[in-house]
């Protein structure tokens, strides 16, 4: 006999939740087969088998929460529902082994697909991954459900850190609207927070209620971006295989920034202030079931095509729900595009313990003086919380301005090495 029990989650990680069950007592499961699905506050993951063997027992039902070290499940390796290995003879073996290549024959898959597809009671063999490494990912299972019809707009990212949605018409209609009628009963629906949705609600309270939070405003001019991007997209993609977005220049003008206002890359512990010598940028992700920040980490080592690769693979991760804990531990700094989804300025709250937090926002064009006379520029406005307790006003305008001032002229970016 073999116990299952609840691993070690990560990093300030204590407890999960069983999301779902993938197996049940009597189930013969191989060496890793994946077993159960946990749900943690920061990301989904799948407990596998590390030995071969039948599912006795089942100790946790979905829905509890179950903490490490938690007794999941028992496995007897030697059960009457196993059959023999290779080699051995034993009552019922042919008719266990021929069940073996039809389970070898499901594709890998996201736990989020998993569960739709038996929702929906979609075969996953026939369903095409375009997922990393061929798995089906969510949106292969629902284009399976129904495939996508076909549309002339797209609206694409601009910087790779979420999914822009797909462009939608509306038919026109000439008949005035009728009053709305009221017909059956006023139905309510009561649903559990999920882990990483009630994660999300403390910390941001959190945040609010521990830091002196402020928040500073500025306007950054993106001609000079745009027009290097319009001059080298093509190559750029033709050389590294990824597309050449504005999310890099924010990471490299940040980084600038904060070699200059190193207060603004620190966070407090205690009555002390750490100062980090080192540059995690997390980059803010719109996933399912809440916002992610996965972390490009030595940021300040890596060129605009590796931060571009990086936050590309994050936003797929984030897509496919292949995020690991790893991706999502620590940061010294985040940036936020609220931009992608059409927000024109916002106040982004501190990611704790971190004492600031970049907002960008959408690209606009915007009449702004020039030389004393008014001209259209694409124009983006800056947003910069920060955690007045260690951060003085003073620094965080000028942190501000020293971004816009890179934003401007990326030429500078280079100088700077």
């Amino acid at each position: 006999m073999s116990n299952i029990v609840v691993p070690v989650l990560g990093e300030s990680i204590v407890e999960a939740r069983i999301a779902k069950w993938l197996k049940k007592p009597g189930d013969l499961v191989e060496v890793g087969d994946p077993l159960v699905e946990l749900e943690t506050e920061k990301t989904n993951l799948e407990l596998s088998a590390e030995k071969r063997g039948v599912i006795t027992s089942i100790a946790r039902k979905e829905g509890e929460d179950v903490k490490i070290g938690e007794l999941l499940a028992v496995v007897d390796e030697n059960g009457a529902g196993a059959p023999p290995a290779p080699g051995q003879s034993g009552n019922g073996s042919n008719a266990s082994q021929s069940a073996l290549p039809a389970a070898a024959e499901q594709p890998k898959t996201t736990p989020t697909a998993r569960r739709m597809a038996q929702d929906h009671e979609v075969d996953l063999g026939g369903v095409q991954g375009t997922g990393s490494a061929g798995r089906v990912t969510k949106q292969d299972v629902k284009n399976a459900i129904a495939p996508p019809a076909p549309t002339r707009d797209t609206l694409a990212p601009t910087s790779g850190s979420a999914i822009a949605p797909t462009g939608s018409k509306i038919a026109p209609t000439s008949a005035r609207p009728l009053a709305p009628t009221r017909s059956g009963d006023r139905t309510e629906e009561r649903v559990r927070m999920t882990k990483r949705r009630q994660t999300i609600a403390r910390r941001l309270v959190e945040a609010q209620q521990t830091a002196a939070m402020l928040t500073t405003f500025n306007e950054a001019d993106m001609t000079q971006i745009m027009a290097l991007r319009e001059r080298r997209k093509e190559s750029f993609k033709k050389e590294f295989g990824v597309g050449l977005g504005i999310a890099s220049f924010f990471v490299k003008a940040s980084i600038a920034a904060l070699r200059a206002f190193p207060a603004l890359n620190a966070e407090i512990q205690g009555d002390e202030i750490v100062y980090k010598h080192y540059f995690d940028v997390g980059m803010a992700v719109g996933a399912e079931g809440g916002l992610v920040v996965p972390v490009i980490r030595d940021a300040d080592r890596m060129t605009f095509p590796q931060i571009e690769l990086a936050i590309r693979d994050f936003a797929k991760k984030a897509q496919d729900g292949t995020l690991t804990l790893d991706d999502l531990r620590g940061g010294t700094f985040t940036i936020t595009n609220g931009g992608v989804f059409g927000s024109l300025l916002s106040t982004p709250i501190l990611n704790p313990p971190q004492v600031a937090i970049l907002g960008l926002h959408k690209i606009q064009d915007r009449v702004v003086p020039m030389n004393g006379q008014p001209a259209i520029r694409p124009m983006m406005y800056l947003a910069l919380s920060y955690d007045h307790r260690i951060v003085d006003g003073r620094e965080a305008v000028q942190f501000l301005v020293k971004v816009k001032e890179y934003i401007e002229d990326p030429a500078n970016l280079l100088l700077e090495g």
